[in-house]
Order: structure tokens, then sequence, then C-alpha cells
């Protein structure tokens, strides 16, 4: 596809600024949306909006589909009745100008929470509606997804791979089991994911209104601590007990004379291909329903990758 000479701005919506101890889907989104247009681009880079483990960084993320609740507005959840604004106004000490990550994270998990605690009471039909129309769509990996965050809970946020044989290796009376004790959670998970989506949707439609198109970002490699491998380790080269048989790095170049170790799961391109990539291209067809062009980091790995 040929795209016409044109130029934006590359910023990650944690970098916007707000009173909520990190950028979000709010009001400072939208402004930057208006700046845009305001200053003829017509591009919005960002880089993956995925759900961050170890580090914080959102190319070491929990799942490759799922979406960061951290960047969900509690403005706009106090617009949508799920929230009260005296509860959002009693917030922690938040850092001037960087995320305190800690924070944020245990404080918008709380709040998180109430919304979904109302969300169980509610009887808007709309928004239950809405809500398992959502669930439905996408539960191809949502089911997996919540149910990965919800026993992650139950074993104090430790990587799968130190979880007890049945779960790790997903024995179906393990599975069966944890269903049932923690359907609460899993529910819960699944909500938290329908209010992002939601905000982000109602956030690149407003920018496309406006003319500006957004630019997504799909990490070749993903991490090992995450939904995707624990699901399926088959496509990736695990051994029999879920450990990495290799794992993703570079060689020694002029960038580093000690070369890099990345630490993400190498995929089993053999079986990949004899699936016919699907896992690749369920990946890449629905990052493209939430952003308009799509950039592979980095796509020399495809032609030359090292483990």
């Amino acid at each position: 596809m040929k795209f016409p000479r044109a130029s934006g701005i590359l910023l990650h919506p944690t970098s916007l600024p707000n009173d909520y101890g990190i950028g979000d889907l709010g009001q400072a989104a939208y402004d930057f949306v208006d700046f845009l247009a305001k200053s003829k681009q017509s591009y919005w880079q960002i880089l993956p909006l995925g759900p961050t483990g170890y580090g914080d960084s959102p190319y070491q993320c929990f799942s490759a589909f799922a979406g960061n609740t951290n960047l969900i507005s509690p403005e706009i959840l106090v617009e949508e009745e799920l929230l009260t604004q005296a509860e959002i106004d009693e917030k922690p000490d938040f850092p001037a100008g960087k995320v305190d990550f800690g924070k944020v994270i245990d404080w918008k998990n709380a709040l998180l929470k109430k919304a979904y605690e109302r969300f169980r009471l509610t009887t808007s039909v709309n928004l239950r509606g809405s809500f398992e129309t959502f669930t439905q769509n996408v539960a191809w990996w949502l089911e997996d997804y919540a149910l990965f965050r919800a026993i992650k809970r139950t074993q104090d946020q430790k990587m799968w791979l130190e979880w007890d044989e049945p779960l790790r290796l997903r024995h179906e009376d393990a599975l069966q089991n944890a269903h049932e004790e923690l359907l609460e959670e899993i529910l819960a998970q699944k909500f938290y994911q329908f209010l992002f989506f939601k905000q982000w949707s109602h956030l690149k439609n407003y920018a496309n209104g406006k003319g500006i198109k957004i630019i997504g970002d799909v990490p070749i490699f993903i991490s090992f601590d995450s939904a995707d491998v624990w699901r399926d380790p088959s496509q990736f080269k695990l051994n029999e007990d879920g450990s990495p048989k290799v794992v993703a790095g570079v060689p020694p170049d002029y960038f580093s004379k000690t070369g890099q170790l990345w630490g993400n799961p190498i995929y089993n391109w053999d079986k990949m291909r004899a699936e016919g990539f699907a896992w690749w291209i369920k990946r890449v067809q629905f990052t493209l329903k939430t952003v308009d062009i799509l950039r592979i980091d980095h796509f020399r790995g495809f032609a030359a990758s090292w483990e």
C-alpha cells in the first residue's frame, strides 16, 4: 500500500498530562487530537497499548490482544456514573512529570473494582448489551486472557511458569476448577477490557473525524509471561515443562559489543507455517480493527531472526 507524503507525531497515551498519575484516554487525549488537526498533521503514531507486565514496558505485555487498563480514564467513568467524583478525587500524591507505576496500578485497580461493582448492579440494558456483545466478539482471546489474569491474582502475580503444574500445563480439571472458583474475577477482567476498548474506540473515531489516522504497533516478539504463550505453548519453542528452549536476542554488532539478550520466546515457525500462520493473521486483523495503519517492530526480525 502506498501512502501520500504526510507528517505526524509519535506519542504514547501514557505521556499525556493529567491529574491522575498517568496519561489516559480522557480529555487530554482529545485535546492532543485537536492540536494535531490544528497543526495540519495527518498521523498520531502510538506504541503498543497492551497490558504491561514486569518493567512496565509496552513491548512486554500480558497479552498480544488485550488493552492496558491503566489507560482507562477515571473522568469518563464518572461521566458514565460508574464512579463518583469524590472517589477519583481521593487519589495518592502522584509525582509531577513522571509516572509512579506502582502507585498508579494500585489506585487504578481499586477504582476499576468499584466500577465493576456498580456495573453488576446496573439496570442499563444498553450497557449490559454492549458488554455482552463485546465479550462474544472477542471471546477467542478474552476468555483465556481473563482466566490468566484471574489466576495470576491468586498466585501473587507470579509468572505462569511458577504456577503449580496442573495450572501451568493447563490440565482440564484444574482449568475447570479455576473457572468456577474465580468466576467473579474473570467477569471483572472482561469488564475492564470492555471499558478500555470502549474508550479507545471513541477516541479513535474522534481522531478519524478530525482527519487524523492512528499508526499502531505490533512487536514481533511477545512476552513469555503472557496469556498467549500460556494458552498455546505449541506455537513457541518450549520444553515439556513450559520453560523456553531458546530466547530472542541479537549477536554482538556495532550497536552493542556484547550483543543483547531480550528473553522473549521464539515462535515455532514450522508449526505456524503448517497452520497457515493463523495466529499471526488473527493478531494483525485484530490490531487493524483498533488502528488505521500498522507498524511492525521491527520488521528486520522476520527476515533474519536470531535465537
